[in-house]
C-alpha cells in the first residue's frame, strides 16, 4: 500500500522534467520557507578558551602599516564600480542572451549601484577625480542601505500568497508551459533586511571610500562619528562600511557609531518621514501609486495577456504582472537567481525600470510637494557642518538634542558618513536643488521619454553614494570650492544660485553655502509637511524643486599611517552612543531561506570586482 501511495503522489518524468501531483502543489505552491543560523541552543561564548582570538595566539608574523590611501587625488583616473558577484544574469524571454540586454540593469533603485557616466548628468568631461592644482581637505558622504528583503507583505508577498491561497482552495492548481515551475515555487524571501549580497555590498563601498579618500583620516584628532538609523538594515549596513573602511577585526574601536531613532515621535533627517505626516501618508501614496498605475496598465498588458494562457482558473491581474517581476528582482539580489526574471521581455523590463522613476519622481522626488522639506533637515546639517556653526532654528526634522551636542554632532571632521534611504536621499536632490534632474519632467505616464533625465538606477540604486568634495583650488589647505558627486558621477551645481557653469563640476563654497540658506529660507516646511492640502497638479510644483615638502628630503622614504589618533580610544559599550540592542526600533526583521544558487542556478555569477583599484596601463598602451 505504501509503494502504491507513493506511485499516486509522483508520475514519472515528463518533458525532462519531474512533475508533481496537485496534492503536491497544494501543499508547496507559493508556501513560504524561512532559515536561522545558527542551530536553536547553538551560541558561541565569547571569549571561548577552546578557540583563542588573534590577540590571545600571537605568532601575527610581521605587521608594519602603510600610509593612508588617497586614490581619487593621486590616481589620474578612478576604478569604476560595476560588482554584482555572485548574482547570476538574468536573461529577458526574448533576448539572445544574458549580454544581449542586462536585466538588471533594468530594475530601478532594486539595482546594484553602478558607476555613472559624468555625460550621464550633463559634465561628459569630468570625473571624481581630483582636478589638477586642487587638493583636497574634507569629504561628506550620504549613502543608502545595501540590497534587502522586500516591504513586509506587499509586492512579492502578496503574489505568493495569492498563489498559495490557489494552490490550498482544493480546485486543483494548474501551472503549464513557463509557469510550470510555480507548482513548487516556494516564497524564500525575508522582510526588510540586508540581503547576503546587501552586506557585501556595503563592506565593498566602505573599502573602496578608504582606498579614495583614507588619507583625510590624518586630520582627526578624536574617533570620527559617523551616523545611521535604528532600523536593522540600516544598522548592518553602517558597521559593514565600517568594517570595510576601518578594517576587522577591530573597526568598532576606531570610530562611534550614532544610531538615530527611526520611528514615529522622533525626529531625525535620516529618515524626516515620521516627522512629516504628508510624506508619510495620503499625499505619498497618491504620487506613489497614482501615476505609476496608469503606466502599468500600459506597457504590462500584453504580458498578463500571455502569461495568464500558462495560469487556468487563476485571475491574473496587471497588479499580480508587476509583482512577478518584483520577485525577480528581489530573488536576484537575496538568493542569486530567479526563474521569474525570463517570463517577461526586454521591452517590458524597460517598463518596469520606467515604473520605478515614475515612483520616485512623484512619490519622493521633484514631482512630490513634501519632498524639498523632507530634505531640507540634511540641508541645514550639511550647512551647520561646512560653516562649524550650531544650528538654531528647529522648525523642521533636525534633531536639536543630536546636533547640539559637540560629542554627538562634531563640526570638526575631514570624513562625515551618513546612511540613509532612497526616498531621503531623492528629497535631499530636490532640497539641494540639483535641477538636472528635472531636464525632462514631469514624467508622462503613457510613454517613456527620449533622453530621460531623471532614472531612478542613477538617482537612487542600493548602496547609492553622494559624496561631496571639500576642494582647496589652487591647493593651499584651505576650502575654496566644493563639488557633488552621485554613484561616481559629477553633477553640475548651476541650479543653485551663484554657482556658475563648470566643466569640472565645481561652485565656489562660498557661494555654495548662501544658496543652500536660500534653499532654507524659502522651504516651507510646516505647510508642505502639515498642511491641509491635495495632491497638485505636478506641472504646477514649485516648491518641490525650485525651477526651480622637497623632493631631496622626501624621495624613497616609507611613509606610514596609524589609525585611530594617539589618545583616541573607543569605551565599548560608550553611554553616548549606545548599539542596536540599546537603542532598539529595528523594523521588520524578517529572515528568508537560505540562498543556493549553485543549487538552483543554471549558471554562476562570475566575480570580475576590481574596485576601488585603478587599471594601470603598460607604457606602450594606447588605452
Amino acid at each position: 500500500m505504501a509503494q502504491k501511495a507513493l506511485a499516486s503522489s509522483w508520475q514519472p518524468f515528463a518533458s525532462g522534467q519531474l512533475v508533481a501531483s496537485q496534492e503536491r502543489v497544494a501543499s508547496v505552491a507559493g508556501s513560504t520557507q524561512t532559515f536561522q543560523f545558527p542551530p536553536p541552543g547553538v551560541t558561541a561564548t565569547q571569549p571561548d578558551p577552546n578557540f583563542p582570538d588573534g590577540t590571545h595566539v600571537g605568532f601575527a608574523g610581521p605587521t608594519p602599516t602603510g600610509d593612508a590611501p588617497a586614490a581619487m587625488a593621486t590616481a589620474p583616473s578612478f576604478g569604476p564600480m560595476e560588482n554584482r558577484f555572485p548574482l547570476v544574469k538574468p536573461v529577458a524571454s526574448d533576448a539572445k542572451n544574458a549580454d544581449d540586454f542586462d536585466v538588471i540593469h533594468h530594475f530601478g533603485s532594486l539595482q546594484p549601484w553602478r558607476s555613472v557616466p559624468s555625460a550621464e548628468y550633463g559634465l561628459p568631461d569630468a570625473s571624481p577625480v581630483i582636478p589638477n592644482g586642487c587638493d583636497i581637505v574634507q569629504v561628506h558622504l550620504l549613502h543608502r542601505h545595501g540590497a534587502r528583503y522586500p516591504t513586509s507583505g506587499v509586492g512579492p508577498a502578496s503574489f505568493a500568497a495569492k498563489v498559495h491561497q490557489s494552490a490550498s482552495a482544493g480546485k486543483g492548481f494548474e501551472a503549464t508551459g513557463d509557469l510550470q515551475f510555480l507548482r513548487n515555487w516556494t516564497y524564500k524571501l525575508g522582510a526588510e533586511i540586508l540581503t547576503p549580497f546587501g552586506r557585501s555590498q556595503l563592506y565593498d563601498l566602505g573599502v573602496g571610500f578608504n582606498v579614495r579618500y583614507g588619507e583625510l583620516l590624518k586630520g582627526f584628532k578624536d574617533l570620527p562619528v559617523f551616523r545611521t538609523t535604528s532600523e536593522s538594515r540600516m544598522i548592518d549596513s553602517a558597521l559593514n562600511f565600517a568594517a570595510g573602511f576601518f578594517g576587522l577585526p577591530d573597526y568598532a574601536k576606531n570610530y562611534h557609531q550614532l544610531i538615530e531613532i527611526e520611528s514615529t515621535g522622533f525626529n531625525t533627517t535620516l529618515a524626516p518621514y515620521y516627522s512629516c505626516p504628508n510624506a508619510n501618508g495620503d499625499i505619498y501614496t497618491y504620487g506613489n501609486s497614482h501615476f505609476t498605475d496608469q503606466w502599468k496598465n500600459i506597457y504590462l498588458a500584453g504580458a498578463r495577456k500571455r502569461l495568464s494562457r500558462h495560469l487556468p482558473g487563476f485571475n491574473l491581474t496587471i497588479a499580480d504582472a508587476y509583482q512577478m517581476q518584483q520577485t525577480c528582482v528581489y530573488e536576484t539580489v537575496s538568493l542569486g537567481y530567479s526563474k521569474f526574471c525570463g517570463l517577461f521581455t526586454e521591452e517590458e523590463w524597460e517598463g518596469f525600470a520606467y515604473t520605478d522613476s515614475l515612483s520616485m519622481w512623484y512619490g519622493a522626488g521633484p514631482g512630490n510637494p513634501t519632498s524639498a522639506a523632507m530634505g531640507i533637515g540634511w540641508v541645514q546639517e550639511l550647512v551647520s557642518r561646512l560653516t562649524q556653526t550650531r544650528i538654531t532654528d528647529f522648525n523642521t526634522s533636525v534633531n536639536q538634542t543630536i546636533v547640539s551636542s559637540e560629542t554627538l554632532f562634531p563640526l570638526n571632521q575631514p570624513i562625515y558618513v551618513d546612511a540613509s534611504h532612497d526616498t531621503v536621499m531623492s528629497a535631499i536632490y530636490v532640497a539641494m536643488n540639483f535641477t538636472n534632474f528635472i531636464r525632462t519632467g514631469p514624467l508622462p505616464t503613457d510613454h517613456i521619454p527620449k533622453n530621460l533625465s531623471y532614472k531612478t538606477w542613477t538617482v537612487n540604486p542600493f548602496g547609492v553614494n553622494l559624496v561631496g568634495q571639500v576642494l582647496s583650488c589652487p591647493a593651499s589647505g584651505k576650502p575654496t570650492h566644493i563639488r557633488w558627486i552621485i554613484n561616481d558621477g559629477v553633477l553640475p551645481l548651476d541650479g543653485i544660485k551663484g554657482c556658475k557653469h563648470n566643466k569640472d563640476g565645481m561652485c565656489e563654497i562660498s557661494t555654495f553655502i548662501d544658496g543652500m540658506k536660500q534653499r532654507i529660507a524659502e522651504v516651507d516646511y510646516d505647510f508642505a509637511c502639515h498642511g491641509n492640502y491635495t495632491y497638485p497638479n505636478p506641472d504646477h510644483i514649485v516648491d518641490a524643486c525650485h525651477i526651480w615638502e622637497s623632493v631631496e628630503s622626501v624621495a624613497g622614504e616609507p611613509q606610514t599611517f596609524l589609525f585611530p589618533p594617539e589618545g583616541a580610544t573607543a569605551t565599548i559599550p560608550d553611554p553616548n552612543f549606545p548599539d542596536a540592542t540599546h537603542v532598539g526600533y529595528p523594523g521588520a526583521t524578517a529572515t528568508g531561506d537560505e540562498v543556493a544558487a549553485m543549487a538552483t542556478a543554471p549558471v554562476l555569477g562570475p566575480n570580475h570586482n576590481q574596485v576601488p583599484l585603478v587599471s594601470p596601463m603598460a607604457l606602450d598602451s594606447e588605452e
